[in-house]
Order: structure tokens, then C-alpha cells, then sequence
């Protein structure tokens, strides 16, 4: 029976790690992803779009509940989510949405679904023993490192997320599909590490013909002391890596976006294959992003772009036009969309804003705004940016504040934090961001939850 309700189904495919600006839709001129670019082609392309939090679970748990990491107590990996706690999944089942998981989305405890009717394929991270950082104790950096082991081959995230791939196909080619609406989120592992490649992507971007990091001269060493510390904490004190070591880095990231964005290539091809590509919205995001040597500085856990910014295109073929969206949004602005889709009522206290007037072209009376925040491995304090226009702002506990022109500096190579020309930006910036985020207060819940984990953490396992 063929479905009637005209609600469109939704296919939310979650990368794991990977920066946008690495991405031929974002214009990157080595780099080529011509699934990314099929979507971005009749879809909403948001080029200012930000996770709430640069660590997998933290922010992939901000996307669920449509929450900022202060309201729902997530401060590092090492902390589930309440099963009380509402997610979007709940919301779009209450509409008579099948919403299911296939993959990562790196649910800890015992609740591994928080509202979906099914895990169709595992999480490989969600069987990871929590890491717990200690603010307690002063931060210890970490032996040099001297390279970012690559490798051909299938390590466990591959064959994970090849499972992933069959499973979500399986359930599109599904006859049920047809008659009524569903929700299908679908976890990649990659481009996050290890940085084991399949053999066929790891030779496509020979090194010597990969870009390297912009590194100005003098940068390393001009930077807020909050990068500084993270370097020392990544063991990266002594400077940037090789350059051989950089570039083998770099390509194997790229060959492993190359092997995602097949992934990405035939789950379209099977919507287009079983007719419901016309009425499925596709999103493409990402929980975070990857430094990949920008800045000397390597993964995430940091406010600057390469870590913190994502990509994020909506794809609803003669219902949204092809356009790029310059204002700032954030995961949290997607969970409220996903909502609105579905026709569920708002969940009031949501702190995102659905993106559909914004992603019609719609801008007046956008918030303009983005924030993301951080309790986690690398700082002893807590950490939080703000973005408004052209403007960011990043404000760590006890510091002064960074401020950039994004517009004018996208590298964020021109602190303009201590520059008095900028007083009045920084003044406005700093007082919205502390209107709603309370450093003090947070830094004291932080550092108790450390402390009851720790204790019960210690008594559980065998560290």
C-alpha cells in the first residue's frame, strides 16, 4: 500500500570527525566528495553551522536532546545521558515516525536507544571504557609526538561501519518504508581515528600532492595561552610535526572522507532506487570536526574552526531550494528541525530553533548565533565561544577572551581579544555569552561529577 501521510521520512547521516572545510561542498581544492557535492547540489548548504561541544559525546548528546551541554550535565565522554531525558527520537515516535539507529551515536550506560525502536547495527564506541578527567590535578603533558599513525587496512571502526552501511540499506529496501513515515540515523565512525585506511582509498591522495597546514610564521608562539596548554597536553610543545609526517596524516584523513562519502553515494542511490528520494530529507552533519595539523594542533577538544565548525547540509528535493546559508547555527538548531518535520509539537525546553524559514531564505528575526561549550581532557577550567556574525568570541574561565573577524581572518591568526578598537564587540560578545552561561557555578558541577564518578568508577572497575 503506498504511503499517504505527506510528512517527508528522514535520513540523518552522522560522520564522526570530520571538519567541513575538508569537503568539496565547502571548497576545499584537494579533497573530492562527489556524493557531498550530489547533496549539496539540490539542498541548503550552512556554512557557519557548529557542534555544541568538540568531543563526541557531549555533543552528540546536545543533538539528541536539542540541549546546550550545561542544561543536560554531559561535561566529557565518560557520562550518560539520562533515560528520562527527551530526545528528538521520542518526539518524532510520538508522531507514528519509525525512528531507528544504525551505527555510532555513542550512547553510555545501560540505555542504548533514548527513544529509537531499535539499534540495527552496533556502536562500536559505545563499549569503550569512559575516560574521566580530573580537575583536580594540574595538567600533564604528554610524551612528544613525533607522527599520526596511518595505515591500509581494516581496522574494527572500517568493518564497523561497513555493518553499518548493509544494515541501513537493508532497512531502506525494506517494503514497510513504503507505507509509513520513518527516522533513520545512520553513525559513520570515519574520518575519526585510527587512520586505517581500505586499501583501494589509501593510495588517492599521494602525500607529496597534499596541502599542508597554514601555519604563519610566529603563530605557534603568539597564541592565547589556553592553546598553548593544550599543545604541551597533546604532546605537541616542541612544534609542528614533520612534514612527511603531516602530509602521510593528511592524506589518509582525506582517504578516508573518500571512503565515507561512497558510503553516503549509496544510501542515496537507494532512496532514488526505491522512489523515496522525493520525499526523505537527507541530512548530512557531522558530531564534530578534526584540526588535522592547522594551528600545530591535531583531533579536536578546541574552539578553533577546523575543530568546532561542522558540516551540515538538508536536502529536500522541490521543497527547499539549492542555496548556502551564511548565518551562524549549531546542532541544537538541527534537533529542532528534525522536530518540526515530523509535525511534533516544540519541546519547550529545547534551546535550539528550527532552521526551515532560514534554510527558505527567511533570515529576519534569526538569532544570529551560535554557542559551543567544553568541560573536558586537555583544560582545567571551563571553556565557551560564542558566535554572532562575523564575530567570535572564546572565553575561558580566569582569562581574557579571544576574539576574531571571521570574515576578515577565517585562519583566526588575528586576536583581536586585547585590540581596543574591538572593546566594545568584546564587551557585547562577553555579556551575552555570561547572560546565559555561568562559568563559576559549572566549574563547581564539573568537578563534582568527576569526583562521584571517579569514586564509583573506581569501585566498578579495575583501572
Amino acid at each position: 500500500m503506498p504511503k499517504t501521510d505527506a510528512r517527508p521520512n528522514l535520513l540523518i547521516i552522522m560522520a564522526d570527525q570530520h571538519a567541513p572545510m575538508f569537503s568539496g561542498p565547502y571548497g576545499h581544492p584537494v579533497v573530492r566528495t562527489p556524493n557531498m557535492d550530489r547533496l549539496a547540489s539540490d539542498g541548503v548548504v550552512f556554512d557557519a553551522a557548529y557542534c555544541n561541544s568538540p568531543l563526541c559525546v557531549p555533543s552528540r548528546m546536545s543533538f539528541m536532546t536539542g540541549r546546550h551541554i550545561q542544561h543536560i550535565g554531559i561535561w566529557d565522554n565518560g557520562v550518560p545521558l539520562a533515560s528520562e531525558a527527551a530526545t528528538w527520537a521520542h518526539a518524532v515516535r510520538t508522531q507514528g515516525y519509525d525512528a531507528v539507529l544504525a551505527g555510532k551515536q555513542h550512547f553510555r550506560g545501560t540505555d542504548r536507544l533514548h527513544g529509537f525502536r531499535a539499534q540495527i547495527a552496533r556502536d562500536i564506541n559505545a563499549e569503550n571504557k569512559p575516560m574521566i578527567p580530573d580537575w583536580s590535578k594540574e595538567l600533564q603533558s604528554r610524551a612528544p609526538i613525533k607522527e599520526i599513525r596511518t595505515s591500509a587496512g581494516l581496522s574494527e571502526e572500517v568493518k564497523a561501519d561497513d555493518e553499518v552501511e548493509a544494515a541501513a540499506l537493508a532497512y531502506l529496501r525494506q517494503t514497510d518504508r513504503q507505507t509509513e513515515p520513518w527516522a533513520l540515523n545512520v553513525g559513520f565512525v570515519a574520518p575519526h581515528p585510527p587512520w586505517t585506511v581500505p586499501p583501494q582509498f589509501f593510495d588517492m591522495y599521494p602525500p607529496e600532492e597534499v596541502d599542508l597546514p597554514v601555519i604563519p610564521p610566529g603563530h605557534l608562539e603568539g597564541r592565547h595561552p589556553l592553546h598553548q596548554r593544550m599543545r604541551q597536553w597533546r604532546g605537541l610543545g616542541e612544534g609542528p610535526l614533520p612534514e612527511e609526517a603531516v602530509r602521510r596524516a593528511r592524506s589518509a584523513y582525506y582517504g578516508l572522507t573518500a571512503y565515507l562519502d561512497e558510503k553516503i553515494g549509496r544510501l542515496l542511490d537507494a532512496l532514488e532506487e526505491t522512489g523515496l528520494r522525493e520525499n526523505t530529507v537527507v541530512v548530512y552533519t557531522s558530531d564534530h570536526g578534526e584540526l588535522l595539523g592547522e594551528h600545530g594542533m591535531w583531533y579536536k577538544c578546541s574552539l578553533y574552526e577546523q575543530s568546532v565548525r561542522i558540516p551540515l547540509i538538508i536536502s529536500w528535493p522541490g521543497k527547499l531550494p539549492r542555496r548556502r546559508v551564511k548565518e551562524p547555527v549549531s546542532s541544537v538548531d538541527l534537533s529542532a528541525t528534525i522536530v518540526e518535520l515530523a509535525g511534533a509539537p516544540r519541546m519547550d525546553w529545547m534551546d535550539g530553533d528550527s532552521l526551515m524559514s532560514l534554510a527558505k531564505g527567511e533570515s529576519r528575526g534569526w538569532k544570529n548565533e551560535a554557542i559551543s561549550e567544553y568541560y573536558a581532557m586537555g583544560v582545567t577550567r571551563p571553556l565557551a565561544m560564542i558566535r554572532q556574525g562575523r564575530f567570535k568570541l572564546n572565553y575561558s574561565l580566569g582569562e581574557r577572551a579571544e576574539l576574531y573577524n571571521l570574515q576578515d581572518d577565517p585562519g583566526e591568526f588575528n586576536d583581536l581579544g586585547e585590540n581596543p578598537v574591538y572593546g566594545d564587540i568584546r564587551e557585547t560578545l562577553e555579556a551575552r555569552l555570561l547572560s546565559q552561561w555561568d562559568p563559576s557555578r559549572l566549574e563547581e558541577e564539573v568537578r563534582q561529577s568527576q569526583r562521584e564518578r571517579r569514586l564509583i568508577y573506581d569501585f566498578l572497575f579495575d583501572w
